[in-house]
């Protein structure tokens, strides 16, 4: 079948475009993670209709490991005309992290985050695992998918996407503040937890302020990373000393050791009577 329809490039590159002026398609189709300076790309979302307009895409899931620990879920996606086949291995842990348990809880381990809190790991229930796998298949077939598709399409689409929500946000930005409020509300998150993440009021929110709280609730959504992590990295680190500062501080805490014990040494007369 791939042979007798295969896929026409400039067709795929004008169905993607097209989506990506759709301002609804566009607020979903990047994501962005605050790890350092960022990393951010294609969604999941934007994965799922590159490969529906590629065509000619297998993707396939298998279990080829499982035990009370942990699962492991071979992802692949096959490019049936030419042949190309990318796949990952993912690694599903069978518990979940905690800030607290309730009776009947299986604790498996305990540590204390950045902030000094308690995290319990607790052994899933089905639903969780059900959940935690879906996103973890998800994740891998976007990253396995989206390496099928031409990467100056998706580059192109990328800026595209960029240009529509910029357009959609100018239109209203008071209603556009509320809407991604709500958003975050909608997983759980208050808008005070939101605007300590902006690290101001937020009456006013500039474009890249907007699109980059948009593209952090695609990542928190699509299950990139979680709030309690986006806070942990927001928090700031105590810089460490360099090595230059530690030296001069070794040999200031030796020299004050040397003087204190030579001030504790018993006193001898010149004459060498006794004192």
């Amino acid at each position: 079948m791939a042979m007798r329809h295969p896929r026409d490039l400039d067709v795929v590159r004008a169905k993607l475009l097209k989506d990506c002026k759709r301002p609804g398609f566009a607020q979903s189709a990047r994501y962005l993670k605050p790890i350092g300076r960022g990393v951010e790309g294609p969604s999941i979302r934007f994965a799922e209709a590159a490969i529906r307009a590629m065509g000619n895409i297998s993707i396939e899931s298998a279990t080829i490991y499982d035990d009370y620990q942990k699962r492991i879920i071979r992802v692949s996606a096959r490019d049936l005309e030419s042949t190309v086949t990318y796949f990952s291995d993912t690694a599903i842990e069978k518990t979940v992290e905690r800030s607290g348990f309730q009776e009947g809880d299986e604790v498996v381990r305990s540590r204390k985050n950045r902030n000094g809190k308690m995290v319990y790991s607790i052994v899933a229930t089905e639903d969780d695992l059900l959940n935690k796998q879906n996103a973890m298949i998800s994740k891998a077939i976007r990253n396995n998918g989206i390496r099928l598709v031409p990467a100056d399409i998706v580059e192109e689409c990328m800026e595209q996407v960029i240009r529509t929500m910029k357009d959609s946000n100018a239109q209203d930005p008071e209603a556009t503040k509320r809407r991604m409020f709500d958003a975050f509300e909608g997983i759980g998150i208050p808008v005070g937890e939101v605007k300590l993440f902006l690290g101001h009021d937020a009456k006013v929110l500039s474009d890249q302020e907007m699109m980059g709280l948009r593209q952090l609730f695609n990542a928190l959504k699509d299950g990139d990373t979680t709030w309690r992590e986006v806070m942990e990295m927001r928090k700031p680190k105590e810089p460490e000393p360099s090595t230059t500062e530690t030296v001069k501080q070794q040999l200031k805490s030796r020299s004050q050791q040397k003087r204190e014990a030579a001030q504790q040494k018993p006193l001898i007369p010149e004459d060498g009577g006794a004192a």
